[in-house]
């Protein structure tokens, strides 16, 4: 299988280019072996993009962006509280990118056909026409999704396939309210409600399972609880 760009148009966020990028192979141990899909800006690179604030495009709302700045001595956006390392997964697909070492798929059903897939590895699906996700998982055995974009108008938030990203425990009543299931960042395993599970992956629930194995991050077509994680990663310092 190879890694193939599954879109490239503009964010339906703020109309701004993005592309995205499908990478058929993970090593990722939290995840598992599942298709990874960044969603970034076509135009500058991550890091860039995160400094700049230009990554709106493809986070929208997403507190964990961290603020935009202009101290020459920052790469990125300071109190960036995003799990993600940019240095790492975007920056080099971005790379792979600008030399044009992936190609636009004819078959994005096939990209997903019989995987588990990961809709937004880097950025929000939203940003993107979910009829993409909807070809890409059309034969797959399952997908995990999270969106940040229930309040931006012109985001194609399908709540049936991605879990609301809650920031606070107020945000996910407001979600639960309207049937919605949640993934939520806490910060002790005490913050816990009683219809939410901790993430089987994390290292609080013993990592019992990967996320390919686990797929309980489907949306809210499923009875389920909702998801809770205690803040990880880099950023987790500035998460309150």
């Amino acid at each position: 299988m190879n890694n193939e760009i599954i879109y490239q148009g503009k964010s339906l966020i703020d109309g701004a280019p993005i592309v995205v990028i499908a990478l058929a192979k993970s090593t990722n141990k939290k995840t598992g072996n599942m298709v990874q899909t960044y969603i970034i800006r076509s135009d500058m690179d991550p890091l860039a993009a995160s400094k700049s604030g230009a990554d709106y495009s493809i986070c929208g709302n997403c507190k964990h962006r961290g603020l935009a700045n202009n101290d020459p001595k920052k790469k990125q956006a300071v109190q960036r509280s995003c799990y993600v390392t940019l240095f790492h997964g975007p920056l080099q697909v971005y790379k792979s990118f600008i030399k044009g070492n992936y190609k636009h798929s004819t078959d994005i059903a096939a990209l997903g056909s019989g995987r588990m897939v990961r809709l937004g590895t880097y950025g929000d699906p939203a940003a993107v026409p979910s009829y993409i996700w909807d070809t890409l998982l059309s034969r797959s055995q399952g997908h995990t999704g999270y969106t940040h974009q229930s309040n931006i108008k012109g985001a194609d938030v399908r709540p049936d396939i991605t879990m609301i990203s809650a920031d606070t425990l107020k945000d996910a009543r407001i979600a639960w309210q309207s049937k919605r299931r949640t993934f939520r960042i806490i910060t002790a395993v005490s913050d816990k409600q009683s219809n939410e599970i901790l993430c089987p992956a994390s290292e609080e629930a013993g990592r019992k399972a990967q996320c390919n194995t686990c797929k309980l991050c489907m949306g809210s077509h499923s009875t389920a609880p909702s998801i809770a994680i205690v803040a990880h990663g880099n950023g987790a310092a500035y998460i309150n």
